[in-house]
């Protein structure tokens, strides 16, 4: 049963309810909540207070990421990715599980388990259904707070699984890989707003909306299905792949997505929209918008 947490990127609820019983939550297995929400629409670490996975620690991605640069949550150092997850108990051989307590089911946890990947860490999972199915399911809540033991954490960017706005730009012409981009339809064509920003594409990338790879119940779908709205949408898993989005947290679902498919390779364009729109010249912003003027 710890086989299957160890080789998979999900783990059912099931599975982590059992290893909570069995006392298994410490050095060896973390749980962190990755939640973060609009600050007006809801308060991700008061919720963490009042009610999580037992033994969880808050994984607060405003503190984790580079606070110097003017795009939001963009990867922090290595030195500040180690010490943030050592204060939270995750060493080189730990098997971290992410979750969080979006209403779709999975939101923020696959960015905090593309983090963890980019920085070297293998063993990181995604509890599939997130908090929201947790609760639903009936396993255990509660409000204690626990202090977990600081642990070593050697952090080493794989640079691989990270594009910069400069790789982004030459792919334009090079095209060396695909670019899939997980925002809604309409910020893809550029129809709406995205957040109070203009919104459109990368020239070359394709659209598939993270929810695409959600079940009704916020679970992920099946292999199959993923596999087949790849197919559909024509991206090939045995090439390059890179995601991105608005802000590179839903790209990181793309990432998932490809992941459970055997793809291990993805890139996350870290910057995504929100640098695309402000440094890529006109031309290189594609919007129905523009055209229809």
């Amino acid at each position: 049963m710890a086989r299957q947490g160890l080789s998979r990127a999900l783990v059912t609820a099931a599975w982590l309810s059992e290893a909570l019983r069995a006392g298994r939550v410490g050095p060896a297995l973390r749980v962190l909540d990755a939640s973060w929400y609009p600050p007006k629409e809801r308060n991700a670490r008061q919720e963490f207070k009042e009610r999580h996975i037992p033994g969880a620690s808050f994984f607060d991605i405003e503190e984790c990421r580079d606070k110097a640069s003017p795009y939001d949550f963009m990867l922090p150092s290595e030195s500040h990715f180690a010490d943030y997850v050592g204060r939270l108990g995750v060493s080189n051989d730990t098997h971290v599980v992410v979750y969080d307590g979006d209403e779709v089911g999975t939101f923020y946890a696959p960015r905090a388990w593309w983090m963890f990947r980019a920085f070297g860490h293998k063993e990181v999972s995604v509890l599939n259904g997130g908090f929201k199915n947790w609760v639903k399911e009936g396993h255990p809540v509660t409000a204690e707070i626990s202090q977990p033991t600081p642990a070593v954490f050697k952090a080493r960017l794989n640079r691989a699984l990270v594009k910069t706005f400069e790789e982004m730009v030459q792919n334009v012409s090079s095209l060396k890989f695909q670019v899939v981009d997980s925002r809604p339809e309409g910020r893809f064509r550029g129809t709406e707003l995205d957040q109070g920003l203009e919104s459109g594409h990368i020239p070359g990338a394709v659209n598939i909306p993270f929810h695409s790879f959600l079940s009704e119940t916020g679970h992920e779908k099946s292999i199959e299905e993923i596999q087949e709205i790849f197919r559909e949408k024509k991206v090939d898993l045995s090439k390059p792949l890179t995601a991105t989005c608005r802000k590179g947290v839903t790209a990181c679902q793309i990432a998932l997505a490809a992941f459970l498919c055997g793809k291990q390779d993805v890139a996350v364009y870290d910057g995504s929209w929100s640098e695309w729109f402000h440094r890529a010249p006109p031309h290189y912003k594609v919007s129905e918008l523009k055209r229809n003027k």
